[in-house]
């Protein structure tokens, strides 16, 4: 009965072994992708300007640029654009008048900005309203995505 038992096992151990080096991983190595440090134009305008109103009616015709150190341009895959508009409330009761803010925002995967878009926001800018590109995703030559910088424009 010993005999069975260990030829049982022996073969048993034999099977494992088999199993085990056939089922060894494939693994490929991926070189990990460093994006390029990019910056964000609307013409020449660049993150933070401040412009007039005349130039934001001017800046919202233009297509959205994304560039690296070398003058490299990057083709953009989608952007948010939010359009931070001051409109003025009169309070019911006191009948005082207030100043206020309502965003209009959407999502875009061309540049510059809709027709419609456009003609909204041209001619009706006023002090401190904000124009805000944001969640920028661009692609280098090869396909690969990545986020690019905001571009926040204030008007004064």
């Amino acid at each position: 009965m010993k005999l069975p038992t260990s030829i049982f096992f022996s073969l048993l151990l034999v099977s494992v072994s088999f199993i085990t080096a056939a089922q060894t991983p494939v693994i490929t190595k991926i070189a990990k992708f460093k994006p390029p440090v990019v910056q964000t134009f609307l013409g020449i305008t660049r993150n933070g300007a401040l412009v007039t109103k005349e130039e934001a009616s001017q800046l919202v015709t233009l297509p959205l640029k994304i560039t690296d150190a070398k003058k490299n341009a990057y083709a953009i895959s989608s952007y948010q654009f939010l359009y931070k508009r001051k409109s003025v409330i009169q309070d019911e009761e006191t009948g005082k008048k207030q100043s206020t803010f309502t965003t209009v925002a959407d999502i875009f995967k061309a540049t510059p900005l809709p027709e419609v878009w456009i003609n909204n926001l041209q001619g009706g800018f006023q002090k401190d309203e904000v124009l805000y590109f944001f969640d920028i995703v661009v692609k280098d030559n090869t396909g690969r995505k990545f986020p690019a910088p905001d571009l926040r424009i204030t008007i004064q």
